[in-house]
């Protein structure tokens, strides 16, 4: 026979709504429980948990209320069916029972913090150049030649057109004795300066610092074109003009043992040809002073 529960208990959980015997637990679905959270409202449901326990002897359920309280103030609450009055739970209830209330503690008990940043190691393809920028090599100015101060009386383009004998026949490998008998052989000839022919037109095309008129000797030696010593576009340059000189010079033999006068005369065979010994210590005084 079916036991409708205590008529005098309304808030029992005999009532009309609770007829089936296949039902173990009462849960009430979570959509349509929404308690207020008021002193009142949970004395009535404490009391009438009190009710069910004593007012049902033969089919009194436990119900066991877990709520999770979130930080958006929704309640939830389950009921999970006990034995009959009077007995124990059952092993499997009681560790049902503490597996969820330590669920519940354990989530309540989580600390929150914010998540840490995630921050990701840039690729060497996304990060920027970090190549240190190689520096510039400076740009190495020539040294300028030396400039030589002027001795024995010369001016400066004098002194030039002396350095120029000096370092040419240095480079030929001519002695410091030719040197000195070339220098003196062109402080004779053209007073240390670069002459054109007033004779030969074509001399004046070229770059000059005197004049003169002895027929068409031109340059520092007052060499003859017409004489087989080389072009006029040649003699008028200093370096080859000197050149030629040496070269005669070294084919005197023994020319080194030789007075300036006549290792001079010898190359130029010139109608004055005594007056180059004069300037035989001047000249040594200028190969000095380049050489120094």
């Amino acid at each position: 026979m079916r036991n409708d529960g205590n008529p005098d208990n309304p808030r029992g959980f005999g009532g009309a709504t609770d007829r089936s015997d296949d039902i173990p637990s009462i849960e009430q679905p979570a959509s349509t429980f929404q308690p207020r959270l008021t002193i009142g409202w949970l004395r009535t449901r404490l009391g009438g948990l009190g009710n069910l326990f004593t007012a049902r002897p033969g089919r009194t359920r436990m119900a066991v209320a877990t709520g999770a309280v979130c930080c958006l103030g929704l309640v939830g609450v389950t009921f999970v069916g006990a034995d009959p009055a009077g007995e124990s739970p059952r092993p499997d209830q009681r560790a049902e029972i503490a597996q969820r209330a330590e669920v519940d503690a354990a989530s309540r008990g989580q600390a929150r913090h914010p998540a840490a940043p995630v921050t990701s190691t840039p690729t060497p393809e996304s990060s920027p150049s970090t190549t240190t920028p190689v520096p510039k090599p400076k740009a190495t100015s020539r040294p300028k030649p030396k400039r030589i101060v002027p001795v024995a009386g010369l001016d400066q383009a004098q002194m030039d057109n002396a350095k120029t004998i000096v370092r040419t026949g240095r480079e030929m490998g001519v002695p410091r004795r030719g040197l000195v008998i070339a220098v003196a052989t062109a402080m004779q000839e053209s007073t240390l300066y670069n002459y054109a022919s007033g004779v030969l037109p074509e001399s004046q095309d070229y770059p000059y610092q005197a004049i003169g008129w002895d027929h068409d000797s031109v340059g520092l030696f007052q060499q003859r074109p017409s004489t087989g010593w080389g072009s006029v576009r040649d003699l008028m340059k200093p370096e080859f003009a000197t050149r030629q000189f040496l070269t005669a010079l070294q084919a005197i033999p023994g020319w080194q043992d030789l007075p300036l006068t006549v290792a001079a005369q010898t190359v130029q065979v010139s109608a004055f040809g005594w007056l180059y010994a004069q300037h035989e210590w001047r000249a040594t005084e200028v190969v000095n002073a380049v050489l120094s």
